[in-house]
């Protein structure tokens, strides 16, 4: 399987040399280097950011400041050598609407499906289509021929004001993604056999939290809610509810896995005790995704807890071609 970012806007064989995540706190920057199976984080660095630059949202506008996210990117770029021109630029999921749509007979032409799911999510949309950027991926097959389809869109100005901060910075971010699907990429990348079963991915930010079930290397469900959804315990009643969701719609039991992410930027016992609240409601121990496994640490860079996390979608985009294939395009 491989995987295209879902708004890149050229397909090149070789990933970018670095990405550059942001956050509503912070950008986190990573460079790897590849040498055959190799694959060794150079360089990284987080530069904060002040309070409301940025607020990631699917409709609204996200960053207040665009000259003080421009800074903070070039800083956290800077402290990369050699200083990469090209990166991934990754996103939080709040900035794009990720939906699965589910087809019992798929067009015979490629052009006909993409016709269709542009109309199926232009009823969905909470803004114009045509101010849309969208992409689509395969899913799960469907007994008697059909399909579901996993898209994600976003509004293309919102998209291209973060492209902007990293034109800004003097680098070009030839790939866009979002921070979970790159979670998941890089899970399955990374792990040593196909993971069995039904998983379940966690991933927890400063505003939002995503719950995604993968089955056979397909995404079967994505959910993002805002902070005030997932605070304190109300953080085991959403991944509860995704259980008995799991459970009742998509024929699942227990889940084989569940990977967290995001919790290594939480105190100590904050983390603790989320984490313990996952386990209770699953009753499957909760583990942190850990790309050192495939990734290696350059000479003195300690794999602290936030560090990982920066890592991960890092990692995620690196391997994106051995994970779901996506059609991406711009819309017209």
């Amino acid at each position: 399987m491989s995987t295209p970012s879902f708004f890149s806007q050229w397909f090149a064989s070789t990933p970018p040399p670095a990405s550059v995540e942001v956050t509503s706190r912070r950008v986190n920057a990573v460079s790897l280097a590849v040498s055959g199976a190799t694959r060794t984080v150079t360089g990284h660095a987080s530069e904060g950011l002040p309070a409301g630059v940025v607020t990631p949202s699917l409709n609204a506008l996200n960053i207040s400041d665009p000259g003080a996210l421009t800074t903070a990117v070039k800083i956290a770029v800077d402290r990369l050598s050699p200083r990469p021109r090209r990166v991934a630029l990754v996103l939080p999921d709040t900035v794009v609407k990720v939906s699965l749509l589910r087809f019992d007979k798929v067009p015979p032409k490629p052009q006909e499906l993409d016709q269709l799911i542009r109309w199926q999510m232009r009823k969905a949309a909470p803004f114009r289509i045509e101010d849309g950027q969208l992409s689509w991926a395969e899913s799960s097959e469907i007994p008697g021929g059909g399909r579901e389809y996993l898209v994600v869109l976003a509004r293309r100005d919102i998209i291209e004001s973060y492209e902007q901060a990293c034109e800004g910075a003097g680098l070009h971010a030839g790939i866009v993604d979002i921070v979970s699907l790159n979670l998941i990429n890089a899970a399955v990348g990374l792990a040593p056999a196909p993971i069995p079963g039904d998983w379940l991915l966690v991933h927890t930010a400063a505003d939002y939290a995503t719950l995604a079930v993968v089955r056979a290397g397909h995404v079967i469900f994505f959910r993002t809610r805002p902070s005030d959804a997932v605070s304190g315990a109300d953080i085991g009643d959403l991944v509860h509810q995704t259980s008995m969701y799991h459970e009742d719609r998509l024929g699942g039991g227990s889940f084989s896995r569940v990977i967290i992410s995001g919790l290594g930027t939480e105190p100590g016992d904050v983390a603790e005790r989320m984490k313990r609240q996952i386990e209770e409601r699953l009753g499957v121990p909760a583990e942190p995704l850990d790309v050192t496994g495939g990734l290696t640490l350059r000479d003195r860079i300690v794999a602290s807890p936030a560090l990982l996390d920066a890592l991960a979608p890092a990692a995620g985009i690196l391997l994106r071609d051995r994970t779901v294939e996506r059609t991406t395009e711009r819309v017209a």
